[in-house]
This record gives C-alpha cells, structure tokens and sequence, in this order.
C-alpha cells in the first residue's frame, strides 16, 4: 500500500492511497474459497463447484464487497501509521481501478485538533447554598394533610361550594352518543380541585344534593386520548350527596401515613427533599458558569463538518420552532404549511457561533474524558437506556431493542452521563467556594442565568457583548439627559 498526503490545511487532509492489483486478487480469491465451501449450483455436489465457475457468477457482487472492504481497511491502517484522529468518518473517492489493476483512491477527512490541557485550578466559581425555609416546609406539610384529608356528610341542607366533596353519578356523551370511560358512579369529586376537564367542577358548585345537573364542557385540544380532545361533551350528573372536607391534623399520625416515624422525621426529610432539588438547581447554574469559562479559554480550531452539523441541527431546531409558533396562520393559508422559516443574516451567525461554541465544547470535554480515562460504567449506560425507554410510554421494550443494535444511538442516549462524570472530574480541580443564600436568591440568579443564555447553547461573547451593548445605551441615554 502506498500513501501519499496531497492537501494539509488546517484539520483538512487528503490522501492518494494505491492498492496493488495483487492485494485486491488475494482477497477476491480468498473470498471465492470461502463461497465454494457451502455453493450449490445445478450440476454439482455442494461445495464442489470450479471457482472459475463461482467467479463468473459472483464476480461483480464480490468485486463490490472487497473494494468496499480494501478501501476501508486501508484507511484505517493509513491513519493508523499516520497517527491521526478523523473528526468524522473520511469521505472516499475511487479514481482508478479496472480489473487486474491497482486499485487507487483518495481520502478526504478532517483531523481532531490538538487541545491544550487546561489549568482547572485557575476556574474560579462559586456555588449557592441556599437555606431551607420553614415557610416551604410548613407548605408541604399542609400539602400531605391536604391529601389525606378526610370528609363527613353535611347535617344542614345547603349548596354546594368550593372546597366541598360532592358524591355524583354521571355519564358523558358526544353528539349524543356515550363515550368510553365517560362515566361512574358515587364518585368523590372535590369542587375547586382542578382534577376534572376545565369547567366540570364550577358546574357542580351551588347545587343541592339529589340535583339533576347538564355539564357541558369542552375536552382540550392536547387532550391525551386523541378521540375526545377537542370535542364538546355533555355529562348528565346526579349530585347525590355533599361532604365537608377535613384536613389532617399535622401531627406523628400524618407522619406514619406518609412511611416515617413522627412528625421531626417528617420535617427532616422534607428539609432533605427541598435541599436536594436546590442543589441540582445550583448544579445547572455552576455548570452554565464552567462551561463559558472553558469556552472563554479553549479557541482550537473547529472542524468544519462538525460545525456545520450542528449548525444544521440548530436551524432545523429553530425552523421547528418558528413552523410551531405560526401553525395557526399555516391553518388558515394551506400553502404556508410547507413554508421553510430561514433566518436573517444576523441569525444565521448566531447559529453558527452557538454550533462552534457547542462542537469545540463537546470536543474540549471529550478530551479531558479521554485523557483522565474517564468512563461510564454498564449500570450508566442501563440507567441511560431506561430514561430513554420511559419518553416512549408503552414502547419501552422496542426502544431497549433499538439502542441495543444501534450504537450510534446509544452513544446518544448515554452522552450526557458521560458529560456529566467530566464536569464533576472538573469541579473536583477548580476552585469552588460555597455562598450561603437564600431560595429566593439562588432562584433569581438561575433565572438571571437563563434569560442570559443557557450554558450549552448560547457563546459567553455574546452574553457579554449584550451587557456592553446594555451599558452603553444607558450611558448614552444619560448623555442625552445632561445635554
């Protein structure tokens, strides 16, 4: 095999790469061996038919077959020997080849870039730690008493109202006609508790027990069952009796109802709970602030494919977004439902910083996992599976199957583990300092965050230049008052 680099240019290189004619006869040859073995043709006893027979027969199909496996070989020993790291996978270019004659093609590719190892120990950041209020915990006991809150029927006549557990009949119809899982009987149904279809329950309120009552409602448009979203339903009700509710009293019995000892244990986990939920929270924020500071730092060239993947992947996204929000107007006019939202030419740049910021990003990260040897264990990639099984109600085990043979899909699925296991390997080097806030602070600094931009998506330039673009505006505002 004989390799010759023709282009190097930046992460571009191209490659002529000759096969001699030899090489590819062997493996034709070798591969009419392995057919005769098991070859029936009319005329001969299995695995006695001539190659010469075979050959004329299978020819063509196998020529193809071990063109595609010369070629690919090849360049992998060629980028083997050459020490290289393909971006993405070469793009092939066969330039001479008859039967009998050296096989020759070229090789196009783009190489992985060399990343400088970076000094996480320099990476200043600061994490919240927010304070659990009482107040919350309080709202969440009331919250568990609420649910298990008990009810006796009324001792005067009176109607109902909100807040009251009312026992109906009813049976829901569409034009007429009773829908399945439109009907029950002696249902407790607390009015004001927004279980039902919008508009039942105030329906039912300032009736009187053992009333007739005609419920039109409307179901929603993104109603889960497709039959009944969307369509006007009428219930006949009978309001049969009317309950006050209670709720519990917040003591070491509503504890042991919800699977712990006493009333403090309760609080404890409670406390335990909302620290959890604030600690992930931070954990998007702090991450954000890594992610702009390894950009800030990381300015390797980006290969152009990946860029152009991903600035593909953004548009698409966006298009989606655009076709979605004008859906309304694509009703009215059948033509614009094609319609393909492009964007300005200040847009477009925009997706393509965000699509470098993100490949050069992704590729800085893999670095380091590649580098520290960091892996994802087979109970992550179970794990990662599972989350993306439970997206697909009842596909789940078609979905197992389909990451399972698809490896691709797989890597998908499991990347942001893997992101995650770098990010931690990073907070572990930089400096890290705690700040003891409030909820109401961690939770304005999180919004704050993300009405600036979110950490994978948008370039921290731009987040910087928008806040020099804000200052400057006020400062001339200023100017213009004083004159």
């Amino acid at each position: 095999m004989q390799v010759t680099e023709i282009k190097s240019e930046g992460l571009s290189r191209e490659f002529k790469v000759a096969l001699p004619a030899k090489e590819i006869e062997d493996k034709i040859s070798f591969r009419l061996q392995e057919i005769a073995k098991d070859a029936k043709l009319p005329g001969f006893r299995p695995g006695k038919v001539p190659v010469a027979l075979l050959r004329k027969r299978y020819g063509p199909s196998i020529m193809g077959e071990v063109l595609e496996s010369a070629v690919s070989d090849s360049a992998k020993q060629a980028l083997a020997e050459k020490g290289l790291r393909p971006a993405a996978q070469p793009e092939f270019e066969i330039t001479e080849f008859e039967d009998g004659k050296d096989l020759t093609y070229t090789m196009s590719l783009e190489v992985l870039p060399d990343i400088a190892p970076v000094d996480f120990s320099a990476i200043k950041l600061e994490r919240m730690v927010p304070s659990v209020d009482e107040k919350d915990v309080d709202k969440a006991l009331q919250r568990i008493a609420d649910a298990n809150k008990t009810s006796e029927p009324i001792t005067t006549k009176r109607k109902s109202k909100s807040g009251d557990i009312v026992v109906v009949d009813f049976v829901g119809s569409i034009d007429g006609v009773a829908f399945p899982g439109g009907a029950a009987e002696g249902y407790q149904l607390e009015l004001g508790s927004g279980s039902f279809i919008p508009g039942f329950e105030d329906q039912l309120i300032g009736a009187e027990a053992g009333a007739d009552i005609e419920v039109k409602v409307a179901f929603p448009k993104e109603y889960g069952a497709a039959e009944l979203a969307g369509k006007d339903a009428v219930f006949a009700c009978k309001l049969t009796e009317i309950r006050a509710a209670t709720a519990a009293a917040i003591d070491d019995e509503l504890a042991k109802k919800a699977g712990v000892e006493n009333l403090e244990k309760l609080k404890a986990a409670i406390r335990d709970e909302h620290g959890k939920e604030f600690k992930s929270i931070d954990r998007m924020r702090v991450k954000r602030d890594l992610l702009d500071a390894l950009a800030e730092t990381a300015d390797f060239e980006v290969p152009g494919r990946l860029a152009d993947q991903e600035y593909h992947s953004i548009l698409h996204q966006w298009q989606h977004e655009q076709h979605g929000s004008d859906a309304e107007h694509a009703g009215e006019h059948d033509h614009e439902e094609a319609h393909q939202f492009e964007p300005d030419e200040a847009q477009a740049d925009e997706f393509r910083l965000i699509a470098e910021r993100r490949v050069r990003l992704g590729l800085l990260l893999s670095e380091v996992g590649r580098t520290n040897g960091i892996s994802i264990s087979q109970e992550d990639i179970n794990r990662a599976m599972m989350n993306e099984a439970r997206k697909y109600p009842g596909q789940e085990q078609q979905v197992m199957d389909f990451l399972k043979k698809n490896p691709q899909a797989l890597e998908y699925a499991t990347a942001p583990i893997y992101e995650d296991k770098v990010v931690d390997f990073i907070l572990e080097m930089a400096k890290v300092t705690d700040k003891q806030v409030t909820k109401d602070e961690l939770m304005k600094a999180f919004e704050e965050d993300a009405d600036e931009g979110d950490g994978d998506a948008e370039p921290a330039a731009k987040r910087k230049g928008a806040a020099k673009k804000k200052a400057a505006a006020k400062k001339k505002a200023a100017k213009n008052k004083d004159d």
